[in-house]
């Protein structure tokens, strides 16, 4: 059906909002890709069949809502009980019946499937009370969870696309673009650009032809948040893009997505169809003179191809490299004209703040730094997954209270913000607030929102090495500074990680690091010796442990330790004989075991499997 007319757009709305509310209960699948890793596919498919046999009452299969990620992917697979709000985590299909029989029937909440509190133990009911979603501000993931993200009528039921029709009926392009710049909104992908600004440059240009991109590339390990919301609110994604697209005059728009999404695609490819069957993309957009269509393109995997002028020329059929920054893609972006390229989750924060105004988004957050960040909070502490605070949030916060604190008690050592081209911090900056600029003073930045949380256990240099491996391997190769000195700093890295560094090999890296931030062409190769350089300036003492004593305090590097038996403990379970691949260790049943020097590998899968703490490390 083509919706004509705002006026038609509110009416279905509020036709839309009568049938969501038409179920007494309903139950809630998360259907994201973490849960669907964990099987919640086959509890849909357990629930249809369950409810199909029992006949309940009032309650049928199409009170069963597959949405999109809620966040708490430690916890999945997860279901929710509305309206009760009852939060059952860790769920499996053989628990169905028992849920049906007890929750749905007879409205009893049964405790061994509730969310258990690791701070005090607690079980913890209802789904608004984890302090995982307690402590959270959600404004770009405020439809996840919520909403079948491969039903249009469920995104309009929640006043989706009445931003678009605002703007195309009581607003002119300069009046979209004032407000979005009065609401100060950053660009989220990791620069941290004026939205405004940069919508503003790009309608100026003189030019027939406009092009907007949205920016679902999302490369960084341990990054999905990007991918979560195409997946859990595609047509989020899409109005943003509309709404830009009318104030900036452009015609066609893409959205690029890495080859790895497959199920993002999916989703966007659903909604691309249901709007375009709807009217809401194509000529003449609820019967205004704007008419806009979008396109996806799918990227192989390249991280270089997350920077905006790789990522054009990917989209145009070229080879994705970047080329120099004097030359502005507002100005001449995709095949040469005038482009806004913006990332998913800056795009999905636009409606939000047509329909609440400017002033209600700068009033989040902190002075220069408005709204809320989405990040994936992952790494060794206790609730990973995705979140959504407001802009000044400390680290503490995240980490202590949203993230539960560290895995099983051990010491915090530092995060990682900002993906691999990011920066390592201390436990003194627990207390800095998360935004953008104090980051950047920091020694890391915002990037696109990847938080690692690590432990005592965490080589520091060890994770330089390892980012900056990935860096070597990602890079395009165009310009000799980051072709050839990442390649150099990880060189170096590794021989300090096989205890064959000196003190002089660090006063390399770190000049060599600047010529590198100085000389590349992008900013793959500008900011890819932060992970190296922050870690020597905060941990510094790790760097010398290596160098000097030819220990690993962490006890990662292989080079650099020794596993040993403590016999005290051993109890000859045989656990780490099975698991020694290399046949290093020796013992009878129930006897103390001995690892053979010659022999271990020290691959760490003996430690891995020991329930005693009977290796040592040192």
């Amino acid at each position: 059906m083509k919706i004509v007319s705002p006026k038609q757009l509110e009416q279905l709305a509020a036709e839309y909002k009568k049938t969501a509310d038409r179920h007494k209960k309903m139950v809630i699948v998360c259907c994201g890709t973490g849960c669907l890793a964990n099987g919640a596919q086959k509890i849909v498919d357990a629930f249809a069949e369950c409810l199909s046999r029992r006949k309940v009452k009032d309650f049928t299969v199409e009170a069963v809502k597959k949405t999109g990620c809620h966040g708490f992917c430690e916890q999945g697979p997860l279901v929710v009980i509305e309206p009760q709000g009852t939060f059952y985590t860790k769920v499996k299909p053989k628990d169905i019946e028992t849920i049906i029989e007890k929750s749905i029937e007879n409205d009893e909440v049964i405790e061994k499937f509730l969310f258990t509190n690791p701070k005090d133990g607690r079980k913890i009911e209802k789904y608004p009370d984890v302090p995982f979603f307690s402590h959270q501000h959600r404004i770009a993931l405020r439809n996840l969870g919520k909403i079948a993200p491969f039903d249009i009528r469920e995104y309009i039921a929640v006043d989706g696309y009445k931003a678009l029709a605002k703007v195309l009926t009581t607003m002119t392009p300069d009046q979209v673009i004032d407000e979005i710049t009065k609401s100060e909104l950053r660009g989220r992908g990791g620069g941290g650009f004026s939205a405004g600004k940069k919508w503003r440059t790009c309608r100026n240009v003189p030019s027939d032809v406009h092009y907007v991109i949205c920016n679902g590339d999302e490369g960084d390990p341990g990054a999905f948040m990007d991918r979560s919301i195409m997946e859990g609110d595609p047509h989020s994604v899409l109005e943003g893009m509309m709404i830009c697209a009318f104030a900036v005059g452009a015609k066609q728009g893409y959205i690029y997505v890495r080859d790895e999404y497959p199920l993002a695609v999916i989703h966007l490819q659903k909604a691309i169809a249901d709007c375009e069957e709807h009217g809401l993309l194509g000529d003449k957009i609820l019967g205004a003179d704007f008419s806009f269509s979008i396109r996806i393109a799918r990227g192989a995997g390249a991280f270089v191809c997350g920077e905006s002028s790789a990522l054009m020329r990917s989209v145009a059929g070229e080879v994705g490299e970047p080329r120099a920054k004097y030359i502005h893609s507002v100005i001449k972006g995709l095949y040469d004209q005038p482009t806004v390229l913006n990332n998913v989750e800056t795009f999905v924060n636009v409606p939000v703040i047509i329909n609440h105004g400017a002033d209600w988004f700068r009033k989040i957050g902190v002075p220069k730094n408005s709204g809320t960040k989405v990040f994936s909070l992952v790494g060794k502490v206790r609730n990973t997954g995705l979140i959504e605070v407001a802009m000044g949030t400390t680290m503490r916060e995240i980490i202590y209270d949203i993230g539960g604190g560290i895995i099983d008690g051990r010491p915090f050592k530092g995060v990682q913000t900002g993906g691999p081209s990011g920066g390592c911090l201390p436990e003194s900056k627990l207390d800095l607030p998360v935004d953008f600029d104090s980051l950047t003073e920091a020694g890391s930045m915002m990037g696109s929102g990847g938080m690692i949380v690590m432990d005592d256990k965490t080589c520091m240099v060890d994770v330089a090495r390892y980012f900056l491996q990935f860096l070597v391997s990602e890079s395009c190769g165009k310009c000799v500074p980051c072709r050839e000195g990442l390649y150099q700093l990880h060189k170096l890295t590794i021989k300090i990680c096989e205890g064959n560094g000196t003190e002089v090999d660090i006063e390399k890296m770190e000049k060599l690091s600047q010529q590198i931030v100085v000389g590349s062409l992008c900013g793959l190769g500008k900011s890819g010796p932060n992970p190296l350089l922050s870690t020597i300036k905060y941990y510094r003492d790790e760097y010398l442990a290596h160098i000097r004593d030819k220990k690993c305090p962490a006890g990662v590097c292989r080079n650099l330790i020794t596993y040993r038996v403590i016999p005290e403990l051993c109890t000859g379970c045989l656990a780490c004989i099975t698991a020694c691949a290399y046949h290093a260790i020796t013992g009878q049943k129930k006897e103390p075991h001995v690892i053979n020097q010659d022999l271990c590998e020290k691959c760490g899968a003996c430690v891995a499997v020991c329930k005693h703490d009977a290796i040592e490390v040192s």
